[in-house]
């Protein structure tokens, strides 16, 4: 093969043709940083270094489209190994590799099918890599099906940036599915709404009081909430649950079966119990793509200065036909990531830390699993190390309003978030 002025010896002569119309000459809508020509594609093929969250539905449509769009040194990050079910969408993947860790798996075919790119697999959390192994890429694509993770990685990424270095603000490209609907939105922390801004226009999460599914459970749902919740800390002690380990399901499995069957419930099956631990919600192949798509798109854009990249939230709905709109989502003043702001919070004087607890699982635009709460004088909740969470427990059973004033603020951390969130609390008549 030829070797390529713009390109390298595994290039062959067209493979870059209509990409390199949009690159060769500047468009109406082309941002004014924009130098067209021989420059733009070195650093799309030879310099600029992406990373992809995830390895997924999502993750593989990314993966090969960067690849085939120009990018050649790609970074993937996938902590999940590879299960049947992955096949019909997750099109990266073949029977033989069921059980193999999903990022090593679609580095390696990407770069067997795209002569000349580099994939570099990363088998493990997000949470492993420090803030200089981030500091590296020129922008980051998410391709996540966890909300938490997207908010460990909205938050770091937020935290990386230093006023005085440019080259510290990476752009966060993120992607989500659910079913014939989907979202792409362009993040640039510090400066746009974050992914903490935004997080009231999520779905509900579903989340059930601990009294009912101790005492009074109504749902198959109740029933495996039970066994996850109460049961496996209760058996199994400080061991971590793994939710995509077929033991520690089938555990929770025959466990719940037989409180629903105590309580006359039916329900409870394999994938019920499944969906309720990991929060499973459908994937549809083609609403990946779309997504996927869109997500490369800004990725090229922001890359190149081509065209204006997205300001900064693309919505597909495909319900009804097929319906898309865009939109710009508005930076909260009082988002604990980008805001500063302490959230006000007016609750009733007879309100317990319990119950306030359960209000922070719920709330839309705070949703924090496991919350510990603290006062600038004392601690108030704190989830772990047991011997704090012992000691503090009989707090639970008391009023707010007897341990933070009015006008008082608390502090709301979990272990599973890098951030911390400010209450200010007022009380009710």
């Amino acid at each position: 093969m030829a070797s390529q002025p713009n390109g390298t010896s595994t290039d062959w002569p067209g493979r870059y043709y209509h990409i390199d119309q949009v690159l060769n000459t500047p468009g109406p809508r082309t941002d004014p940083a924009f130098l067209a020509g021989d420059g733009v594609k070195t650093f799309l093929r030879n310099q600029a270094k992406i990373l992809v969250i995830g390895a997924g539905g999502l993750g593989c449509e990314i993966l090969a489209n960067l690849a085939l769009t120009g990018f050649k040194d790609i970074h993937v990050i996938d902590m999940d190994t590879i299960d049947i079910s992955n096949l019909n969408r997750q099109f990266l993947f073949r029977q033989k590799d069921v059980g193999q860790p999903k990022a090593t798996v679609a580095a390696e075919f990407i770069m067997k099918r795209v002569p000349g790119v580099k994939v570099t697999p990363y088998f493990g959390k997000i949470q492993d890599k420090d803030d200089d192994y981030y500091l590296q890429f020129n922008l980051i694509i998410c391709g996540l099906d966890s909300v938490e993770a997207r908010r460990w990685m909205n938050a770091t990424l937020v935290n990386l940036v230093d006023p005085e270095n440019p080259e510290s603000l990476k752009p966060m490209i993120d992607g989500g599915t659910e079913g014939f609907k989907g979202q792409a939105r362009v993040i640039l922390p510090t400066i746009t709404s974050c992914y903490e801004c935004s997080l009231d226009m999520l779905n509900k999460p579903t989340a059930f009081p601990i009294c009912t599914i101790a005492n009074t459970p109504r749902l198959p749902e109740h029933c495996i909430e039970w066994a996850s919740v109460l049961e496996w800390p209760r058996v199994h002690g400080d061991k971590k649950m793994d939710t995509d380990d077929p033991d520690h399901i089938g555990w929770l499995y025959k466990i719940a079966a037989a409180r629903a069957a105590e309580f006359k419930i039916e329900g409870v099956t394999w994938s019920l119990t499944q969906g309720v631990v990991k929060n499973i919600i459908p994937a549809i192949a083609s609403t990946n793509a779309i997504i996927a798509a869109a997500c490369c798109n800004e990725a090229f854009k922001i890359a190149t200065s081509s065209a204006a990249y997205l300001n900064n939230y693309f919505m597909l709905i495909g319900t009804d036909g097929i319906y898309s709109y865009t939109f710009e989502h508005e930076k909260r003043d009082d988002c604990p990531v980008c805001g500063g702001e302490a959230l006000e919070m007016t609750i009733s004087s007879e309100m317990t830390i319990e119950q306030l607890i359960e209000t922070l699982v719920e709330k839309q635009d705070i949703q924090i699993k496991k919350p510990s709460l603290s006062t600038p004088t004392k601690q108030i909740y704190l989830q772990a190390p047991p011997q704090l969470e012992k000691a503090t427990r009989p707090n639970l059973e008391k009023k707010v309003s007897e341990l933070v004033p009015p006008g008082g603020e608390v502090t709301v951390t979990a272990t599973t978030l890098p951030f911390s969130l400010s209450l200010r609390i007022s009380y009710s008549t």
